[in-house]
């Protein structure tokens, strides 16, 4: 009694009626689609390669805390209508002061 398997180089010359298939594709997480955004609550400017840049810090609805993000104008989903709340509740917030 032998205690060796045989050995079989690919699946291919174990199952030959099985059909070759393709690469899998890319699972496309949650976080590649934007999230609809709640409000920007703050605004930060940074320099890059020399210039300034403004960024806003984003909390997106139904999500946690952690998932709250600084971006740029650009990318902001809906970035004008947020942008107009932010900014009017800022001078809001100076006039009573």
């Amino acid at each position: 009694m032998s205690l060796f398997k045989p050995y079989f180089q690919t699946g291919e010359d174990k199952f030959p009626l099985r059909k070759k298939t393709s690469t899998a594709p890319d699972i496309v997480g949650i976080e590649d689609s934007p999230s609809p955004v709640e409000k920007i609550i703050k605004a930060r400017k940074i320099r890059l390669n020399g210039n300034d840049k403004r960024q806003y810090l984003v909390i997106f609805k139904n999500q946690r805390a952690d998932k709250d993000k600084w971006l740029e104008e650009d990318g902001i989903p809906d970035g004008n209508l947020h942008l107009r709340r932010f900014r009017t509740s800022k001078r809001t917030e100076q006039s009573h002061q």
